[in-house]
């Protein structure tokens, strides 16, 4: 029997399959990056935000679809990762503005509600590029707006959407010319693909489990695992800060390899940082006194939080430990950067950054990430440095969102820019004045990095074979070849000119001292003038992060 109506039981119903389809191609759509490097996200960054929105629609029993979609909008706002991940939010904080007076809609107001969707989409994206999941969100939402009348059933409607989808989908490396060297489709309209699909699936009574190859200890925030929370195999997320305790070290000397050892007797989902004298820890375990009992034979508890994940509340354990954080008052200002790489975070902090948010190309923070340490900062003014372009819109989603201090967004798209920029903040001038000196700072700075590939291609006439390095100018591969020095010479080459004065090169984990050395010594050699300046970053994926002023 057709179905001529949607309201919010069956909205999220739809919402769920469409998670869970999308999770279950996430590896897929990341495969179509379009560099063939080893961090192709837009699958993960879509997964974890549509499944951030999905957790939030567990939370709501409402048969009502403006009640539906509001909750669903507000948990994507604060899982967004990445650009498309913050697309996606805004396609359905629009479907939502699009439903808004409406408990149920029929084919005329849902299609309506998916032209809104584009609409505000739109207007979030700075400068919108045609042959991404823009394009095939809004051809789709055309279709279905042209063929939509009040006795089309819904079932009709969504296989116009999703047929018209796929069809964007396939036009857009017409779009886009990259696209069309790769011979690749676009990642974020594959995407929205697979969420629409999910949504048809449902619609004719397939509803979709999650693939049992789809990596745990990866993501554990599908819609899929909070549909079945009960069946968790770990259920308390741990959280504690251990400031270490000199006596207590020398009857049980530390390090972050023993404590993780043991942390992977109790439990999943393993984080261990140490800086300096304080240790932060993040476990799922079903014992949390036993992590924290081991771990407090190195020193004694800052904070301590306890998550119980089937009860979907937080609350804190062993008062006697944690330490209520007082209300402060706000300091002038606060530095916020992201950056993967325990040597790239330090460089950060010694700089002057308040928070350093673990991330980058690989590992993009949420919104929400941002506003929590926005929170932690507490600071009447605070400057971002998202030193990644698919990290920028997240963090003004966050910064547009914050009420209780004025937030700005320098937009850094690389490591190099978030240091050079970092290096002009005067905390006797204006928010607005450190943002734009800053800001102008961007464009002096030319950005390198090598890597290795994932797969044969070409770029810009370049072949490419996979596990060959490659030397990137900005947005593009400049230089591939097996040898890793022979790329970095080259990338060099191509960044350094008459004019550059500083060569700042932040090395990665796989890069040892004799390799530097040859490095600088090349530098020095063939570039009198330079002067080279090396810092420890431990960055996984990029053996080297170049900075040319």
């Amino acid at each position: 029997m057709s179905i001529y109506r949607i309201d919010g039981t069956l909205f999220k119903k739809l919402l769920i399959n469409g998670a869970v389809n999308l999770t279950n191609n996430a590896d897929r759509i990341d495969e179509l990056n379009v560099f063939p490097v080893p961090d192709g996200d837009t699958g993960t960054n879509m997964k974890l935000t549509i499944n951030s929105g999905a957790r939030e629609l567990e939370k709501i029993n409402s048969s009502s679809l403006q009640e539906v979609t509001k909750k669903l909008s507000r948990g994507l706002l604060m899982g967004a990762r990445g650009n498309s991940g913050v697309i996606l939010s805004q396609l359905f904080r629009g479907f939502a503005m699009g439903v808004e007076g409406h408990d149920e809609v029929d084919a005329i107001i849902l299609s309506k509600a998916f032209k809104k969707g584009v609409e505000t989409a739109y207007k979030a994206v700075m400068k919108p590029v045609e042959g991404t999941i823009l394009t095939v969100s809004r051809e789709s939402a055309d279709e279905v707006s042209r063929v939509a009348t009040p006795d089309m059933s819904i079932e009709e409607l969504m296989e116009r959407l999703v047929e018209e989808a796929k069809r964007s989908l396939k036009r857009t490396p017409d779009l886009l010319p990259v696209l069309k060297e790769v011979g690749v489709v676009d990642s974020g309209g594959a995407g929205l693909l697979s969420i629409y699909e999910g949504f048809l699936k449902a619609l004719n009574g397939e509803m979709l489990e999650l693939n049992k190859a789809d990596d745990k200890e990866k993501e554990k925030t599908t819609a899929q695992a909070q549909i079945n929370i009960e069946n968790l195999e770990f259920g308390y997320c741990t959280e504690f800060i251990v400031k270490l305790d000199d006596e207590k070290l020398k009857a049980n000397p530390f390090t972050e390899q023993r404590l993780r050892n043991q942390l992977e007797k109790l439990g999943d989902s393993i984080v261990v940082v140490n800086d300096e004298d304080l240790v932060k820890v993040h476990v799922h375990t079903e014992t949390p006194g036993e992590a924290m009992n081991f771990a407090q034979k190195f020193g004694e508890f800052m904070t301590i939080k306890v998550e119980n994940m089937r009860e979907q509340h937080s609350h804190i354990v062993n008062d006697e430990h944690a330490v209520a954080p007082a209300k402060k008052e706000k300091k002038e200002y606060g530095l916020i950067s992201v950056c993967s790489g325990v040597g790239l975070a330090n460089i950060f902090k010694e700089m002057g950054c308040d928070y350093v948010i673990a991330g980058g190309q690989t590992m993009n923070p949420s919104t929400e990430d941002f506003l929590k340490a926005i929170e932690e900062v507490n600071a009447k003014n605070i400057i971002i440095f998202p030193n990644n372009s698919n990290i920028v819109m997240a963090a003004n989603q966050a910064a547009e969102v914050t009420e209780d201090s004025r937030v700005m967004v320098v937009p850094s798209k690389t490591i190099p820019q978030g240091y050079s920029a970092l290096l002009l903040f005067n905390p006797t001038s204006s928010i607005d004045e450190n943002v734009e000196v800053m800001k102008e700072q961007l464009a002096d700075v030319k950005s390198g990095q090598v890597t290795y590939a994932v797969r044969d291609t070409s770029f810009n006439g370049i072949a490419i074979k996979k596990d060959d390095y490659m030397g990137i100018l900005e947005k593009d591969i400049v230089t591939s070849e097996h040898d890793r020095l022979t790329v970095t010479k080259n990338l060099l080459d191509k960044m350094i000119d008459e004019d550059s004065e500083i060569v700042t090169i932040f090395y990665g984990d796989d890069i040892n001292e004799d390799e530097i050395d040859i490095v600088t010594e090349y530098i020095e050699s063939k570039y009198e003038d330079a002067e080279v300046e090396l810092l420890e970053g431990n960055q996984p994926v990029y053996s080297y992060i170049i900075a040319v002023e």
